[in-house]
């Protein structure tokens, strides 16, 4: 039924609710009557409630709106028989507590009833919500709270709360357009053709073409999920206009992989990010996310075309539209057109265009386009943080194969902890003999600069100047205001891209060869003699250090510690002349000076002896 024909009832009844809260509606009038038909007619399921919803008087006769509050026309009882009866039915109130805990439970169930029903409300069974309230209403119909003020108070209360869900509840259900809920419908206007001769003829066939090729790595194993949860398999193809079916396809609001999921939506469905992996990339679980909002979409619209609006531009939006209108002026999607934001606007002509196409492809010469197969894979459980790489390399496989296997990597290294990795089929039995070999990878830093603060800067100043933004700075540095850094100050400054951290590598001196150590910041004599094997005392001898402070861009001559004399079997001796040292010594006999030093366990600042005899080569 068109929703034109629907609300008619509908704004009597929003009129005769305000008025049954404050007059009694006079019985038996023709309006009360007609209305009372035309919602019997409109909603079958409510018709236990029609006196309700008419602001209709109880069962009973008694006018509880009059009870409560006194008509304004109304004779007000002056001689004494009514004052004694007014006395009489007071005196009965306290003579029959029974009676009143009765009726107090009786509008507490109705109560708990209308919680119950707001609940169904909330998870879209309005059926369900329907018939609590009936029930409510019911149960505060059978009670009689003549001349008992505060249970009229709390009747009339419910009755108008009753009647204000009921219509919340009708209007949820009509205030999208109607149509055939199990089928996207398929339908071709101006706004659809213009799209349909963009994808085929226009500038975005090539995007199409490419986009439907690359559907087939995916697509198969979507319209298995869809059909599992009851959805229309046409929505495999809504990825199509969403990202080209690219998995780490990214967009301007920030939303990212095959179903464009910004952060906070995705975090809302259970993707996951953190510092190794996005699950927004990941095709299957981004997949399921999709199916469950689609589903809660569809539990709120009640018809796709507004389903996929709403998924573009987020439900609120399009909420907001819907209550600006008329109300019965909204009777299909494209009243909405005009009034959503432009990408929004032709986000379905563009899906709706990419569905007529899909089902004619011999008319548009796409009918021989080879769409790509299916990716077969095994999974194995990993929990050695490793490169991709470096997994590739020992299975024998191309990276690229493990990326496309694995799209949700950020820095294609798998995390540390239970990781179940996407691999090839037949390579689980090589990968797990050879996983526990491979070398342990790390996450890439952020690439940063220091800038020491100036008088007159400020944080906008300086992230001008920088090319960055004030937020990164003060998280950067752990900042809590912004307008406020001292002078002197040195901060980290973010810069674009990132750092690959490699550690350090140090050559242990060994058969007598020194080493030349470059001293770096955050590096101390204790540091290095335990790097290198050897003592502080040795380093400081070696080096004529008279004190443990070292000075960044430092040199300093590692020599091995004394250990196990080396063998001098087979060696010449020389005895030491006047005026010989360590250095002249060697050059005479072509030996390096470390070799000489080594085979004599001595150090470059050893003093040597005439008539001293040592071993030379």
């Amino acid at each position: 039924m068109k929703l034109r024909y629907i609300v008619l009832p509908v704004l009597p009844l929003l009129f005769s609710i305000g008025c049954a809260h404050m007059s009694k509606d006079l019985p038996g009038s023709a309006e009360s009557s007609l209305e009372n038909n035309t919602l019997s007619s409109a909603y079958p399921e409510a018709s236990s409630a029609k006196n309700l919803l008419s602001g209709g008087s109880d069962p009973d006769g008694a006018d509880p709106s009059a009870t409560a509050y006194g008509e304004s026309g109304a004779a007000v009882p002056t001689d004494e028989k009514a004052m004694s009866d007014l006395d009489s039915n007071a005196n009965g109130l306290e003579q029959d507590p029974i009676s009143t805990e009765g009726i107090q439970s009786h509008l507490d169930e109705a109560l708990e009833l209308c919680e119950v029903s707001q609940e169904f409300w909330q998870q879209g069974e309005l059926e369900n919500a329907v018939e609590a309230l009936d029930r409510a209403y019911h149960l505060i119909l059978s009670v009689d709270t003549s001349n008992r003020p505060k249970l009229i108070q709390q009747k009339e209360d419910l009755r108008f709360m009753i009647s204000k869900r009921i219509l919340e509840i009708y209007a949820s259900r009509n205030i999208v357009v109607n149509g055939n809920h199990n089928a996207i419908p398929i339908a071709i206007n101006r706004h659809i053709q213009a799209e349909i001769n963009l994808f085929t003829t226009g500038r975005e066939k090539r995007f199409f073409i490419e986009s439907y090729q690359r559907s087939g790595r995916y697509r198969e194993q979507i319209v298995k999920e869809l059909k599992a949860a009851g959805l229309p398999e046409e929505l495999s193809w809504l990825p199509l206009i969403e990202s080209g079916y690219k998995v780490n396809a990214y967009s301007r609001a920030r939303a990212l992989g095959l179903w464009q999921f910004i952060p906070s939506t995705g975090y809302k469905f259970g993707l996951h990010r953190n510092k190794f992996i996005d699950e927004r990339m990941d095709p299957e679980k981004s997949t399921r996310a999709a199916i469950d909002y689609l589903k809660e979409l569809h539990r709120i619209f009640g018809d796709w075309s507004t389903v996929l609006a709403a998924y573009n531009c987020g439900e609120g939006r399009v909420l907001r539209v819907i209550r600006s209108q008329k109300v019965n002026y909204l009777d299909n999607f494209w009243d909405l057109y005009e009034r959503l934001p432009r990408e929004t606007a032709r986000y379905v002509p563009r899906f709706l265009a990419t569905l007529h196409i899909l089902n004619n492809l011999e008319t548009y010469g796409l009918d021989k386009v080879l769409v790509d197969l299916p990716m077969e894979y095994e999974t194995l459980n990993v929990n050695r943080q490793v490169h991709l790489a470096s997994v590739a390399r020992s299975i024998g496989v191309d990276e690229k194969v493990l990326r496309n296997l694995n799209p949700e990597l950020r820095y294609r290294i798998i995390p540390a902890e239970n990781y179940r990795l996407r691999i090839p089929p037949g390579t689980t039995t090589l990968l797990t003999a050879k996983i526990d070999q491979l070398p342990i990878a790390h996450t890439p830093q952020r690439a940063y600069v220091y800038h020491r603060v100036r008088n007159g800067e400020t944080l906008s100043t300086i992230a001008r100047r920088y090319r960055t933004s004030v937020k990164s700075i003060m998280r950067a540095n752990n900042l809590r205001r912004s307008n406020y850094i001292v002078a002197g100050k040195r901060l980290k400054i973010p810069q674009r891209g990132y750092k690959k951290s490699k550690p350090r590598t140090f050559k242990r001196p060994s058969n007598g060869q020194a080493v030349h150590h470059l001293v770096r910041k955050g590096d101390s004599l204790f540091t290095i003699a335990k790097t290198y094997g050897t003592k502080i005392k040795s380093i400081q001898e070696l080096n004529n250090l008279t004190t443990t402070t070292l000075q960044k861009g430092q040199v300093l001559m590692i020599f091995p510690a004394r250990g196990k004399p080396p063998s001098v079997k087979g060696l010449a001796t020389y005895e030491v002349r006047p005026g010989d040292s360590p250095f002249l010594i060697a050059q005479r006999h072509r030996m390096t000076l470390d070799r000489f030093l080594y085979l004599n366990q001595l150090y470059p600042s050893s003093t040597i002896y005439p008539g001293q005899r040592l071993y030379i080569e």
